[in-house]
Formats: structure tokens, sequence, C-alpha cells
């Protein structure tokens, strides 16, 4: 039985719920929603991108087997696929994107002057995907990864 706070609790109190709030008041994100918030629809999607989820039913799919546990993981507890793909869909995403850009600020702060290589060069941020792609080996000889 775990006695402690889980990963993603741990990584979510990190995140300031004062700034969140602020950015979802700016856009009157929760005007007339009484359970899936804007707060907990930023949790799903950041534990569907933390764990590697491939679509919202594979996200859905996923919480559902942990619905003891939403609580603690501070999700909520009135997640359908309906309401996170309606939630998606209508809520405006610059309440997102303010925040992320707190966030950026404050990585900022916490960045230590004398650092050799700048993380923000000219005020760019580059998001690297890693994902594997398959490549037929007749066409593309140098791409060795695998046989098959």
């Amino acid at each position: 039985m775990n006695e402690g706070k889980y990963v993603f609790s741990q990584v979510v109190s990190f995140l300031d719920s004062n700034d969140f709030k602020k950015c979802v008041d700016r856009y009157n994100g929760n005007y007339k929603i009484k359970d899936f918030t804007c707060w907990h629809q930023l949790l799903c999607m950041m534990f569907g991108q933390l764990s590697n989820r491939d679509s919202l039913s594979d996200l859905i799919l996923c919480l559902q087997t942990q619905k003891t546990k939403w609580y603690h993981l501070g999700i909520g507890n009135s997640i359908s696929k309906s309401n996170l793909a309606y939630a998606n869909e209508k809520r405006n995403w610059l309440i997102y994107a303010d925040f992320a850009y707190l966030l950026i600020a404050q990585a900022r702060k916490n960045i230590l002057p004398n650092e050799v290589l700048s993380v923000f060069e000219n005020n760019s941020i580059y998001a690297i995907d890693t994902t594997t792609i398959d490549l037929c080996l007749e066409i593309f000889w140098w791409a060795k990864f695998r046989k098959h």
C-alpha cells in the first residue's frame, strides 16, 4: 500500500494553482462548469502526456482502471471521454498558453546566470520529438536501427 504521495501528484505540486486560476479567470474558462474544470482538464492531459497515451480513448481507459486514485491524483471524480473531448474542443486554448508562458518565465528565473549553454537562447524553446520512425531498409540503407 502506498503511504506517500504518488509521483504524478508530486509533479503537479510544482504547478501553482493560483497562477492557473488567474489564467482561467482571464478567459472565463470555468463559466457554467460544475465538475470537470479547466484544472481537471489540464491534469488529465498532463497524465496522458506523461503516461504516453495515444488517444483520448486510451487515456480514458487508463484513467478508468485507476478510479480509486483519482482523488489522490487531483483529477476529480467525473471523467468521461465525451467530457474530455468537449473540453478540448470548446475551451479556450489561450488559458493553457498563458499558463505555459508563466511556467517558462519561472524556469528562466531558476536558471543559473553563468550557465555556459543557454537553455532559452533567443527567446526560443524547441520541443524535440524522439519518436522512432520505421523506415524501409531497401530505400534507406543508412538506417540500420532494426533489421525488421
